[in-house]
């Protein structure tokens, strides 16, 4: 359990991390959370070259709708191993512009 646990951890806070204003300021919430996920699935690689060069993060965002399957894995593992609904509450939101100091001006 501590692996699916740690998991959602990781994952909440690699997508709070690009939860700014510079990524998202033209997309919906949803697609901004789904480019995100789409960027974290990409690997660390891209992960890290994104946050480096916020210009690296457009191309994820042509058609990220595949991705919002990676924000329901720890949840489906959870279920999967105990047989019950998982409350999840990660440390990180992962939702879009929760990240305060990232939609700062």
């Amino acid at each position: 359990m501590s692996l699916v646990i740690g998991f959602a951890e990781q994952l909440s806070r690699a997508l709070y991390r690009l939860d700014r204003k510079e990524y998202g300021h033209n997309l919906s919430d949803d697609a901004f959370l789904y480019t995100r996920a789409a960027v974290v699935a990409a690997g660390r690689t891209v992960f890290d070259s994104v946050l480096q060069d916020p210009t690296v993060f457009t191309p994820y965002a042509t058609d990220p709708t595949w991705a919002e399957l990676l924000l329901y894995t720890p949840d489906r593992a959870y279920k999967r191993i105990t047989g019950e609904e998982w409350d999840r509450d990660t440390r990180y939101s992962f939702e879009s512009c929760s990240n305060i100091e990232g939609w700062a001006d």
